[in-house]
């Protein structure tokens, strides 16, 4: 069948083609749910034209692992929450950092044993049996097939390791943050080593003991990296490791010689390092930065105090305010998420809506947990997309909008970004949401948000505080308007 590995690469050209379309629509709301369809069609394309290669071995554990893979990914999209999204996507994308991690691996065991020092090794390597040297016959890896897989094995090992721990701290199992005295210079010489490990991997020195140490030192300085990280910066990394695992793809897939993986991971790392750079700009910090600079460390260390008391109102005076104002912006945050309160603020948007109100969405690029959180659940609430508005659309309205309604949103609407040099958020762009005539905040209590830093539009003479979980505060809104217009 000379003409099979034709069809193969024709069925890949395909699959990169759904690919790049499918990126393409999930730029817009209104068609992100076919793109991410036509990619799932090129991913299944490139995965079934996989299986015919002719050097292809145990299709059996192979097929018994993507059954594995595909029950548990159905599972956990049936039953995890939309409030563990952030959470899901860093542990998937570390996952596949840790596949292309694992085929580095195996191609470096493979190439050692064709060196012919580790003999015990069986040659059973699924993915490229040709690689795995036998008799004291050379290595068939090239140099440059050597030290893509040599990078592309850290870069994977670090977005594995890291993307578990941006996962359990979003799960809320371990704390925001872990630092220490000359933490910085640990990294920088746990990264050092693992290169210089890894140079000695690429030239040719390989041998069990010292791809076990290359590994051992990728996944710690991934780990190393992501801990003192805080919370607030968690839309950023997992971009970022988002990024990684593309580019650990693209590099393994080279060295295997399969043109989906290349490309697929080439587009996944493109996507995900201008996904980063937009995200790092919206909090207008360098990604250095995010990675070293301990964003969020100075918890409850704010330098400008804030004068005042917040002052409460009720739910009847909140709903008269808006239901006779002319424009009213809502601001969701992660605690709308954790109230699960998208229908219930969709339901009073659309009583505003009858009553004549112009009603809008404002959205922070890094509101939530994860980029796009608040677009996603506003989505599955049924919003329209006309009425979701970016920052830098909204921000030019607030001054002409009599109510502002903030549900579960903190450091994205805090003033202190623009008036205190001393604070970590300082000179990260916000939705000025204190322009408003007035503003009414939603929230569970007077604690300080994500990034431990309290908030000057609590206190501010134009700001009210309606206190309470999201969902039941916004059903006690909902109740109130409809009693108006009884």
């Amino acid at each position: 069948m000379s003409w099979l590995p034709t069809l193969i690469k024709a069925c890949y050209f395909l699959a990169a083609l759904l690919f790049i379309l499918g990126l393409k629509r999930m730029s817009s709301p209104r068609t992100a749910r076919g793109g991410i369809v036509w990619a799932g069609y090129g991913m299944l394309l490139a995965v079934l034209a996989t299986f015919f290669l002719p050097d292809m071995h145990n299709r059996g554990l192979i097929i018994a692992a993507v059954l594995i893979g595909v029950s548990a990914a159905w599972w956990s999209g049936k039953r995890v929450a939309m409030t563990a999204m952030p959470q899901m996507v860093a542990l998937y994308n570390g996952m596949g950092g840790g596949a292309a991690a694992a085929i580095g691996a195996v191609e470096l065991i493979g190439y050692a044993r064709g060196l012919g020092l580790l003999h015990a090794v069986p040659d059973t390597s699924p993915l490229r049996p040709e690689s795995w040297a036998v008799n004291g016959l050379p290595p068939t890896l090239s140099p440059t097939e050597l030290a893509l897989g040599v990078l592309g094995a850290l870069i994977g090992a670090v977005s594995f390791s890291g993307s578990l721990i941006a996962f359990a701290k979003l799960q809320g199992w371990l704390d925001k943050r872990f630092v220490f005295a000359g933490q910085r210079a640990v990294n920088l010489l746990l990264l050092a080593a693992a290169v210089v490990v890894g140079i000695l991997l690429a030239t040719g020195h390989a041998s069990l003991p010292l791809i076990l140490v290359f590994f051992a030192l990728a996944l710690l300085f991934g780990l190393m990296m992501t801990l003192p990280i805080g919370g607030a910066d968690m839309p950023v990394v997992i971009s970022l490791y988002n990024a990684f695992t593309g580019l650990a793809v693209a590099f393994e897939g080279f060295v295997l010689g399969n043109e989906a993986m290349i490309i697929a991971g080439m587009v996944v790392g493109a996507a995900g390092t201008l996904l980063t750079q937009l995200m790092a700009k919206a909090m207008n910090r360098s990604i250095g930065n995010v990675l070293f600079g301990s964003f969020g460390a100075a918890a409850g260390s704010e330098a400008q105090s804030i004068e005042g008391a917040q002052k409460p109102i009720d739910a009847a005076d909140a709903a008269v305010m808006m239901a006779y104002a002319e424009r009213v912006v809502i601001v969701p945050g992660y605690g709308l998420a954790v109230a699960q309160a998208q229908h219930k603020v969709w339901e009073f948007a659309q009583l505003l809506i009858k009553r004549g109100v112009k009603v809008k969405f404002a959205i922070h690029p890094v509101a939530g947990r994860m980029p796009g959180h608040m677009n996603v659940l506003l989505a599955e609430a049924g919003v329209p997309y006309d009425l979701i508005a970016d920052m830098d659309d909204i921000n030019p309205e607030f001054p002409a909008t009599d109510v502002a309604l903030v549900i579960g949103a903190n450091d994205v609407v805090n003033p202190l970004a623009k008036t205190d040099p001393a604070s970590p958020i300082y000179g990260m762009p916000i939705l000025d949401v204190s322009n408003a005539k007035h503003v009414i905040v939603i929230k569970r209590g007077k604690g300080t948000g994500f990034a431990g830093i309290e908030n000057a539009l609590f206190y501010a003479d134009n700001t009210r505080m309606l206190y309470g979980d999201g969902q039941a505060a916004v059903g006690e809104l909902v109740t109130e308007l409809k009693a108006i217009d009884a």
